[in-house]
C-alpha cells in the first residue's frame, strides 16, 4: 500500500460513522460530562457525533443546551434551531429556545413584515411526519384501487370508500410536502454567531454602516457576494455583513 493510499483510508475512516453502540456511548459520555457541568467535554461529545453523521433533534438541542450553559448565545440558538428545523417538538426545546431569545440583545422593533403563509406553514408541520402520511396515505389509496378491480362488485364498496378518503387525504399532503420542498430551497434562514456584526450597505468594507446585529438573532440569507451576505431582519431592515459571521440553520 502506497503512502498516499495509507493516508487516505486513515482519512476515510476517521470520517466514517460510529456503530449504533458507540453512538450509545458517546453520547451516554457527554450526558453525563453534562451533568456534572463539564460543559466543555459535553459541547465535544456532542460535536463528535453530528460530525460523524449520528446528529439529530436530541443531540443538537443537548448541543445547544451546553453551548447556552457556556453563555454561547449564538451556537447555543443555531444548534436549538436546527433541533427544532429537524423535528424536535419536546416542551424543554421550546423552553430553551425561549431562554436565548429572551437573553439576545438585539430587540429588533419597527414594521414587521408578515411571514409568507408557506413559510408559516412549514415552520408549524415537521417535515418527516407530513412525508410519510403523503407516502402512506398514496399507497393505501392507490393499494385500494388496485384491489377494487379483483373483487366482486358486492365486496367493493368499503374498498372504494378506503381509496377515495386516502387519495382525498394524500393531495393536501403532497402539496405540504411541495411547500416543504419550495421553502427549503427558496427559503435560507441563518443565527448570527458573532458578538456583534456590521451590517453595510454595499459588500464592502468601507461602505457605510446602516445597523448593528449581535450573537443569537434569527435573520433571513438573501444573496451572497464574495465574503460577504445580504440579510433582512424580522422587520425588514436589509444588509451586507460577513459571511462568517452567520450561519445558517
Amino acid at each position: 500500500m502506497s503512502a498516499l493510499t495509507a493516508m487516505l483510508t486513515a482519512v476515510l475512516l476517521g470520517q466514517g460513522y460510529y456503530t449504533p453502540e458507540e453512538a450509545e456511548t458517546l453520547f451516554s459520555q457527554a450526558n453525563e460530562a453534562y451533568s456534572r457541568e463539564d460543559y466543555t467535554a459535553a459541547r465535544e461529545g456532542y460535536e463528535k457525533l453530528i460530525a460523524h453523521g449520528q446528529g439529530g433533534p436530541d443531540v443538537l438541542y443537548n448541543l445547544g443546551t451546553a453551548y447556552l450553559a457556556q453563555g454561547d448565545l449564538g451556537r447555543a440558538t443555531l444548534a436549538l434551531e436546527r433541533a427544532w428545523k429537524q423535528g424536535g417538538r419536546a416542551s424543554d426545546l421550546e423552553a430553551n429556545l425561549a431562554i436565548a431569545r429572551a437573553r439576545q440583545v438585539d430587540k429588533v422593533v419597527g414594521t414587521a413584515l408578515e411571514e409568507e403563509f408557506l413559510t408559516r406553514l412549514v415552520l408549524a408541520t415537521p417535515e418527516g411526519p407530513v412525508a410519510w402520511g403523503f407516502l402512506g396515505t398514496w399507497c393505501v389509496g392507490f393499494g385500494a384501487l388496485v384491489l377494487f378491480r379483483f373483487l366482486r362488485p358486492g365486496q367493493r364498496s368499503w374498498v372504494a370508500v378506503l381509496a377515495g378518503v386516502s387519495l382525498v387525504l394524500a393531495v393536501p399532503l403532497g402539496g405540504l410536502l411541495a411547500a416543504h420542498v419550495w421553502v427549503q430551497r427558496t427559503v435560507h434562514e441563518a443565527v448570527v454567531l458573532s458578538p456583534k456584526l456590521v451590517a453595510r450597505e454595499f459588500p464592502r468594507g468601507e461602505a457605510k454602516t446602516l445597523f448593528e446585529v449581535h450573537a443569537g438573532l434569527k435573520v433571513r440569507l438573501l444573496e451572497e457576494a464574495g465574503r460577504y451576505v445580504r440579510i433582512r431582519l424580522p422587520n425588514g431592515l436589509e444588509g451586507w455583513t460577513e459571511r462568517e459571521g452567520v450561519s445558517e440553520i
